[in-house]
């Protein structure tokens, strides 16, 4: 998969979580999301281009998957 794709399906997600008015609960819930849901392969690469770039990534996703890395 493109990372031009993960970054579309991530900003997707986290504007659903970006409802909840605690955004920490919103990135956990993100993260979870991410984790349960999404291959390997892709948590890997939007993890590498958080860290690498991330200029796509809406800030709630950036949270998301800053908490997912660790």
């Amino acid at each position: 998969m493109h990372i031009e794709q993960l970054i579309k399906m991530a900003n997707d997600i986290s504007n659903f979580f970006d409802a909840d008015p605690d955004k920490q609960i919103a990135a956990e819930g993100m993260k979870n999301h991410l984790s349960r849901n999404w291959e390997r392969r892709m948590r890997q690469a939007i993890i590498k281009y958080c860290q690498e770039d991330g200029s796509e990534l809406s800030s709630l996703a950036k949270a998301a998957i800053t908490k997912l890395a660790v």
